[in-house]
C-alpha cells in the first residue's frame, strides 16, 4: 500500500510539473515578467551624460533657425526717411554759429561817442559804443557781393517780431517769396527790426542763425534773435548808425 501511494504522489508531481511548461499563455504569466530594456539614442542622452561628467566639455547650442541673407531683402522705406532726418538734425548741429561771433565787450577808443552802433562789413561785428571806454560787439551777417553798402544813418522805427514786405526787386529776383509774412518765429526779420532811415535796409534778427558771420543778405544786418534783442533793448529811435 506504502509502495501504491508513493507512485501515485511521483505521478502527480510528474504531471504537475510538465504542466507548468505546457500550459498555454495569458496575460498573467508575464505580469511578473522582467521588462525589456530601454533604449536611448546617445545624440538625445549626450548632453545630460556630459554634465554629470566633471570637467567635460558642454554642448554648444545651435540655432537651428534658418539663415536669411539681408542683403538680398527689399530696402525699407521707413529706413530712407529716417536717416534723412538724422542727416538733417546733423546738417543743423554743424551750421551752428561760430563761436567767435558770440555776444562779447572789447576796448574801444574810437572818435564816436557812446550809444553809438557801428557795423563793420568786412569784419562782420556791429559795435555799440559804450561810456567807459569798451563797446559791446555783436557778430553779424552781411550783404552778399553785389548787395554791400555804407553809410551813416539813424534808427527811425523799432519793430517786436516785425511783419516783412518784400521789395519788389527781391521779389522779381526770387519769384517764390510772398508779398508779405506776418511776424513770428517763420519770419526772415526775426524776433526784432531796427529800420534805418528811408532805406530799405534793417538791423534784425534771424531765424537761420548759422548765417552770422556770413555775407548772404540783400543788404540788411542780421544778428541772432538773441542778440538783436540784447540791443534792442540797449539803443532807441534816434541812435546813430555808421556801416563802413
Amino acid at each position: 500500500m506504502s509502495m501504491k501511494r508513493i507512485f501515485l504522489s511521483v505521478c502527480a508531481t510528474a504531471l504537475c510539473v510538465s504542466g507548468s511548461f505546457v500550459a498555454p499563455a495569458d496575460a498573467n504569466s508575464f505580469r511578473y515578467a522582467p521588462p525589456p530594456p530601454v533604449m536611448l539614442q546617445a545624440d538625445q542622452i549626450q548632453p545630460w551624460v556630459m554634465q554629470l561628467r566633471p570637467g567635460a566639455n558642454r554642448p554648444q547650442p545651435s540655432d537651428a533657425r534658418p539663415r536669411v541673407d539681408i542683403s538680398r531683402l527689399a530696402p525699407d522705406p521707413r529706413q530712407g526717411r529716417t536717416e534723412a532726418a538724422s542727416a538733417k538734425i546733423q546738417r543743423q548741429r554743424v551750421r551752428s554759429i561760430d563761436p567767435r561771433y558770440l555776444p562779447t565787450v572789447v576796448d574801444y577808443a574810437g572818435p564816436h561817442r557812446a550809444g553809438t552802433i557801428i557795423v563793420n562789413t568786412n569784419e562782420r561785428y556791429l559795435y555799440l559804443v559804450g561810456q567807459d571806454g569798451t563797446a559791446r560787439r555783436y557778430g553779424v551777417g552781411v550783404g552778399r557781393p553785389g548787395f554791400e553798402w555804407a553809410g551813416t544813418h539813424k534808427v527811425t522805427r523799432k519793430a517786436e517780431w516785425p511783419g516783412w514786405r518784400p521789395p519788389a526787386e527781391m521779389r522779381q529776383r526770387q519769384p517764390g517769396l510772398p508779398e508779405y509774412m506776418e511776424g513770428g518765429p517763420r519770419n526772415p526779420l526775426g524776433a526784432r527790426a531796427l529800420y534805418l532811415g528811408s532805406t530799405l535796409y534793417r538791423i534784425h534778427g534771424s531765424n537761420e542763425p548759422w548765417s552770422i558771420g556770413q555775407a548772404v543778405s540783400s543788404g540788411c544786418i542780421r544778428m541772432r534773435n538773441e542778440d538783436v534783442m540784447d540791443l534792442y533793448q540797449r539803443v532807441g529811435v534816434g541812435t546813430k548808425v555808421i556801416v563802413i
